[in-house]
C-alpha cells in the first residue's frame, strides 16, 4: 500500500456528492446473471476494535503497519480458484498498491445461497503466526463486487449517521485478563490476553435495486466475517465456538460461504453516496471557517498597512521639488541597485521554481477536476493516473517557467537549465521510490511497484514530458522577458546592516509558515487517513478551500517579510522568499506527519518507509509553497522598483 508513489501529490482528496460521467456505464444483470467476486490485497487499518470479555467494543492500541499483502500470499492460504488471472488495472491504481484477481467464489443474481463450501486449508504454525499477527493488528480484507468495494456498516457517533466502510475484517481479537505464564505462582501477574479469531465463514450481503422487466443493478455489498471452529465444512453453527490458530501445530481451516439479496430503492447513479462518508463535518466547517476569518482578518490589516507604506513611500521618493532641500534616498529604494542582482545558485534555484509551477498546476487541476465530479470513485486509481498524466503535460509550463527565471537572473547556462529542469526533481522523487520500493520487496508487501510499472513511468516521461519541457525551455529562452530589470544594478554589491533576529531567515521561516500550515492542517489528518489506511477520502471541496488558503496566505506573509526585509536593506530577497514560503509550512507538515501515528511504528521496515515517503511529501510541499513565495516576491518586487524615479 505504502507503494504511493507519487503519493506526495496525495495531499489531494476531499468531499463532493459522486455523479458519473457520461460514458461510465453501469452493468445490468437478470436472474441468475453470474457476478463476479474480485479479491484485493489485505491493507493495515487505523482505529480498527475488539471486543473485550464482556462484549463491549474497545480501540486496539496495536503498533501501525503501512504496507499490505496480496490477497493469494501464499502465508494466507485463502481458497483459489483454478486459474488465478490478475484483472487489468490502470497505472495509478497498481501504484496505489491495488492486486485484483478473480476469486471461487460462485454469486449469481437473486440465487442466495447458505453455508457453501469454499475449501479447506491446512495452515501450518509458522504461518498461523504470521496471520495472528495480521488479526491483532487490525489488517482488513478487500473485495469487489461489480466495481463496489465490500465493506461493512458503520456507524459515526459524531454525525448519527450510519455508511459503509470498505474492507472487512480479516479476523477479531478476544481480550481477556489472565496471568502470566511463569511456573512460580508468586511470580504471576495480571495482564491482558488477546486472542486472535481467524474469520473463515463470511455472509455477503448484496443490495440490488429492480429496475423492472427482470433487470438489476447492484447498489451495495457488505460482507459480514463470522468465526467458526468446526471439523467439516458442512456445518455453519455459529454457537460451535471460534476458531483460533495453532501457533505449535498445523491446522486445518474450513471456509464456507452464504449469500444474500437485499432489494433497495437506492438507485445506481447514488450507489456509492453510502461509501464517501464526510467524517467530522462540523469540526471541518468550523475549523476551515475559524482560519479563513483569521486569514482575511490577517491579510486586511497587512494589506492596509502595506500598501499605505507603499503609498507614502512612493509619494515621497517621486517628489521632485527645487524649493526643498534635498533628502538621500533611504528605506527598500536604498536596494534599487542590488535588488535585481544574480543570486548565489541562481541555476538551482530556478530550477525549484520551475517544478514547483509544475506541482501546483498539477495538485490545482487534480482538485478541481475532482471536486467537479470528473473522477469516478468507480474508477479505481483514476485519480494517481490523472496526477501522473497533468504533471507531465505540465512539464511544459514548468520548464517556461525555469527558463525565464533563469532569465530574469541573467544566468549564462541556459542550455543546462534546459536539460536538468525535466529532470532533476522528478528524478530526485523516482530515486527515492525506487530505493523506498526495496523495503516493500523485502517484506513481500503487495504495494511493491513492479518493475514492468517502474519501466512504463520511465518511457512514457520520455516520450511526452522531456519534449514538453524541451519546448517550454526554448519558448521562454527566445520570447520571454523578464530580463529586462526597471532599475540597473550595481558593479559593487551593498553592505547588508545587522539585521533583528526575528528577520533572519530560520526564525522568520518558522513564523511565517504558521499560516500557511494552519490553513491545511484540518484536511492533512484526513488527506493521511485515506492515504496510509485505505479510506475513501472524498472531501475535495473541504480540499479546494483549503488549498486556496494555502496559496493566499503564503503569497501574503512572503510579501510582508520580503518588503520588511527591503526597508532594513536587505537585497537578499531571492532564496529568502523561497526558503521563507517553503520550509516553514514543510516542517510543520513533517512534524504533523509524526505526530499523526503517535510514534507507533510496527517494525523497522514501516519506520523507514514512513519517515521516507512523509519527507517526500514535505520536501515537494516546500517546493511548491517555496514557489508561490518566489515568484509573489518577485512580481512585488518588479512592481514596486518600477514605479519609482531612480537617478
Amino acid at each position: 500500500m505504502l507503494s504511493h508513489s507519487l503519493l506526495f501529490v496525495c495531499l489531494l482528496t476531499s468531499l463532493v456528492k459522486a455523479f458519473y460521467l457520461p460514458g461510465v456505464a453501469p452493468t445490468t444483470y437478470h436472474s441468475n446473471d453470474e457476478i463476479q467476486l474480485l479479491v484485493n490485497h489485505l491493507t493495515p487499518s487505523m482505529n480498527f476494535q475488539h471486543e473485550d470479555e464482556d462484549g463491549n467494543m474497545v480501540k486496539g492500541d496495536k503498533e501501525h503497519y503501512l504496507y499490505s499483502y496480496d490477497y493469494y500470499y501464499s502465508k494466507f492460504h485463502f481458497c483459489k480458484p483454478e486459474n488465478v488471472v490478475r484483472q487489468p488495472a490502470s497505472l495509478g491504481s497498481v501504484i496505489f498498491g491495488d492486486r485484483i484477481f478473480n476469486s471461487p467464489f460462485k454469486l449469481n443474481m437473486l440465487e442466495e445461497k447458505e453455508c457453501v463450501p469454499l475449501c479447506s486449508s491446512r495452515i501450518p504454525g509458522e504461518d498461523a503466526k504470521f496471520v495472528n499477527k495480521l488479526i491483532k493488528n487490525g489488517f482488513m480484507q478487500n473485495w469487489l463486487i461489480d466495481g463496489l468495494p465490500a465493506g461493512r456498516e458503520i456507524h459515526d457517533s459524531r454525525t448519527n449517521s450510519n455508511f459503509y466502510g470498505t474492507g472487512f475484517q480479516l479476523g477479531f481479537v478476544d481480550v481477556t485478563e489472565g496471568f502470566s505464564d511463569s511456573n512460580d505462582e508468586e511470580k504471576k501477574i495480571m495482564k491482558t490476553l488477546e486472542v486472535p479469531y481467524l474469520a473463515n465463514h463470511y455472509d455477503i450481503n448484496i443490495e440490488y435495486h429492480d429496475r423492472g422487466n427482470d433487470n438489476y443493478r447492484v447498489v451495495g455489498v457488505t460482507v459480514d466475517p463470522v468465526s467458526i471452529k468446526r471439523s467439516s465444512s458442512d456445518s455453519c453453527q455459529y454457537n460451535s465456538g471460534s476458531l483460533t490458530l495453532s501457533e505449535t501445530e498445523e491446522n486445518e481451516v474450513h471456509f464456507t460461504y452464504s449469500v444474500k439479496f437485499i432489494k433497495s430503492d437506492t438507485v445506481w447513479a447514488t450507489r456509492w453516496d453510502k461509501y464517501l462518508h464526510v467524517y467530522d463535518p462540523t469540526i471541518q466547517w468550523f475549523s476551515l471557517i475559524n482560519c479563513s476569518v483569521i486569514v482575511v482578518a490577517l491579510s486586511s490589516v497587512v494589506l492596509h498597512m502595506l500598501l499605505r507604506a507603499l503609498k507614502n513611500d512612493l509619494s515621497r521618493y517621486n517628489e521632485f521639488n527645487l524649493d526643498n532641500e534635498f533628502h538621500e534616498d533611504s528605506g527598500w529604494k536604498l536596494s534599487h541597485g542590488d535588488v535585481f542582482r544574480i543570486p548565489p545558485r541562481s541555476l538551482l534555484l530556478s530550477i525549484l521554481v520551475g517544478s514547483g509551477v509544475q506541482l501546483f498546476l498539477m495538485i490545482a487541476c487534480s482538485i478541481i477536476f475532482a471536486a467537479l465530479g470528473f473522477l469516478s470513485p468507480s474508477s479505481r486509481g483514476s485519480l494517481p493516473t490523472v496526477m501522473f498524466l497533468l504533471y507531465a503535460l505540465f512539464g511544459f509550463v514548468g520548464s517556461y517557467t525555469s527558463m525565464a527565471i533563469y532569465k530574469f537572473f541573467k544566468g549564462p547556462l541556459w542550455k543546462v537549465n534546459l536539460l536538468l529542469t525535466p529532470v532533476l526533481v522528478p528524478g530526485g522523487i523516482f530515486v527515492t521510490i525506487i530505493l523506498l520500493n526495496f523495503f516493500l520487496v523485502f517484506v513481500r508487501s503487495s504495494g511493491a511497484i513492479p518493475a514492468g510499472t517502474l519501466f512504463t513511468i520511465i518511457l512514457l516521461w520520455f516520450v511526452f514530458s522531456i519534449p514538453l519541457s524541451f519546448a517550454g525551455s526554448l519558448i521562454a529562452h527566445k520570447r520571454c522577458r523578464l530580463d529586462n530589470h526597471p532599475t540597473k544594478t550595481n558593479q559593487i554589491a551593498r553592505q547588508i546592516p545587522i539585521q533583528p533576529w526575528y528577520l533572519k531567515t530560520i526564525p522568520v521561516s518558522l513564523i511565517a509558515g504558521v499560516f500557511p500550515f494552519a490553513s491545511i492542517a484540518v484536511e492533512l489528518y484526513f488527506i493521511y487517513t485515506s492515504l496510509w489506511f485505505n479510506k475513501i477520502f472524498y472531501m475535495f471541496g473541504f480540499l479546494l478551500f483549503s488549498f486556496l488558503l494555502l496559496t493566499f496566505t503564503t503569497a501574503l506573509v512572503t510579501i510582508l517579510t520580503t518588503y520588511h526585509s527591503l526597508c532594513l536593506e536587505n537585497w537578499k530577497w531571492q532564496w529568502r522568499s523561497f526558503i521563507i514560503g517553503g520550509c516553514g509550512c514543510a516542517i510543520y507538515v513533517f512534524i504533523h506527519s509524526i505526530l499523526f501515528t503517535k510514534f507507533k511504528l510496527g517494525g523497522f521496515t514501516t519506520v523507514v518507509l514512513y519517515l521516507g515517503y512523509s519527507g517526500l511529501i514535505s520536501v515537494l510541499c516546500c517546493i511548491v509553497t517555496g514557489s508561490i513565495g518566489f515568484i509573489s516576491s518577485m512580481f512585488f518586487i518588479r512592481k514596486i522598483y518600477s514605479s519609482v524615479k531612480v537617478d
